[in-house]
């Protein structure tokens, strides 16, 4: 679709929500942590359940082909919050102590100062990671009337913490932690609670239905980015499980390791309060006009002290969070808007987060940032596919240990390592979607057509040193 028949498309979506008195369509974006491709009923999953996301996919949109914005937490949020890949967004990466490498800046856009354009009430509830108190990169400067949650995401490693951010305010827990860590991270020293009263994903939920229904009246953005299933590091150190979780629940009795019924159980309560929050927006009578959309950050984990192969939570993709095999990127992504989206569609189109920035846009009536690296998802929402756009490629950068790059153009998929030509892999996602067969030496003129694009989509940042950049 060319930019001309986008604006002509847009301008005939706000004419019939116009002609039909509906107001500004309300989103809630979902995000869970560190959450697999594979850890669905919906796509796959045997042992764990999940009845209402598994209901969410029948009563609205199933993507099989829809990409985080990076393989770990900071980098993906980023791309997800500004529109840009990993090739131009601003944090590239979990900073590790230097804290000001992972906080946005004044100058960066993010979807929510965008909608404050359109008058959209705007809520960040559950885990930010891209600013601290004092940081330009703080969510109420970065467009969000509301926060509560974690600023910090070695805090949100504990799902039992002495406190919570409530805007500019830190909300007191009944909660006692240990900490285990030497290092500070943005002040903070990981641990784990010794003393567990107050579950934070609880709170999270309960704070996200709270302020739905206060803000049920106007257009709204919710952002909901939960820290489950991700693991306690500190926890699993300490007490050698870091799925901290009130009670196994339908997992009390399986003859499995504490460890996997935390998983599981983790996963399972999510899938409870996502259910909680479709059913409050049927009670009060705005479902038809909210789209709802869940995903992932990044692949999954093998960090709570569980076993990986009980519940493949990759599915049939290799690898899993800090890869970018499919397994690291490609991410459950489901789509709900009751009586817009057709019930049971599957997209099989690549998008990835970056497409939050166009779609939110698009259907907020504004333009979308001339920066980004993004298209609207709406023409795929509503039943319009024709008039989709297409991405040219999506592209990867990872800083962790070996520097990494990954693009993808349609079915073709390929890897480079340290910014070395020799050190290449090609695979055809279409025949061999778990990456085993290396095509890099049948395909020369392919491999070399996209690394052109690796080269035309990498801006060098100073934050972020490559293998090009970094001091002898």
């Amino acid at each position: 679709m060319s930019k001309a028949s986008g604006f002509i498309f847009a301008f005939l979506l706000a004419w019939a929500w116009g002609v039909s008195g509906k107001a500004k369509p309300n989103m809630i974006f979902i995000l869970a942590d560190d959450l697999g491709y594979g850890d669905l009923g919906c796509y796959g999953q045997k042992l764990i359940k999940t009845p209402r996301l598994d209901e969410m996919a029948a009563e609205g949109m199933r993507f099989t082909r829809f990409y985080s914005g990076s393989t770990v937490c900071a980098p993906s949020r980023s791309v997800l919050m500004t529109g840009q890949h990993m090739g131009h967004t601003h944090v590239r990466g979990n900073a590790g102590g230097d804290m000001t490498r992972q906080s946005l800046r004044d100058e960066d856009l993010t979807v929510a100062e965008k909608l404050k354009e359109a008058d959209y009430a705007t809520a960040l509830i559950g885990k930010w990671g891209l600013g601290e108190v004092g940081q330009e990169g703080h969510p109420l400067r970065q467009g969000f009337d509301y926060l509560y949650g974690y600023l910090n995401q070695v805090h949100a490693h504990n799902f039992y913490p002495e406190f919570l951010w409530r805007n500019h305010r830190k909300h007191a827990l009944s909660n006692v932690v240990q900490r285990v860590e030497k290092r500070k991270y943005g002040g903070f020293v990981g641990g784990a609670a010794t003393k567990r009263v107050e579950y934070s994903h609880d709170l999270f939920a309960n704070e996200a239905m709270s302020w739905i229904r206060k803000n049920k009246g106007n257009p709204f953005f919710l952002y909901l980015p939960l820290t489950i299933p991700h693991a306690n590091n500190e926890g699993t150190r300490l007490f050698g499980d870091g799925a901290e979780v009130p009670g196994y629940g339908i997992y009390e009795k399986e003859d499995w390791p504490k460890q996997d019924k935390g998983q599981a159980a983790m996963i399972t309560r999510m899938d409870r309060d996502v259910g909680r929050i479709l059913d409050l927006l049927e009670e009060l009578k705005i479902d038809e006009n909210t789209l709802v959309m869940f995903t992932s950050d990044n692949g999954p984990h093998n960090e709570a002290g569980h076993n990986p192969e009980l519940f493949k939570p990759a599915g049939p993709l290799r690898g899993m969070k800090r890869t970018l095999t499919e397994g690291g990127i490609r991410v459950p992504t489901l789509a709900w808007w009751p009586k817009t989206i057709e019930k049971a569609s599957v997209c099989e189109q690549p998008f990835y987060f970056g497409d939050l920035m166009s779609t939110a846009c698009e259907m907020a009536e504004l333009e979308q940032p001339q920066n980004s690296d993004s298209i609207s998802l709406l023409p795929t929402l509503t039943g319009n596919a024709k008039r989709q756009d297409r991405h040219e490629y999506l592209y990867w950068e990872f800083y962790e240990r070996t520097f990494r790059q990954a693009v993808i153009r349609e079915n073709w998929k390929l890897i480079r390592s340290d910014m070395d030509d020799e050190r290449i892999e090609l695979y055809d996602l279409d025949e061999d979607i778990h990456e085993d067969r290396n095509l890099a030496k049948e395909q020369p003129a392919l491999v070399q057509s996209l690394l052109a694009k690796m080269e035309e989509a990498h801006r060098p940042h100073p934050n972020w040193p490559t293998p090009r950049t970094r001091k002898p």
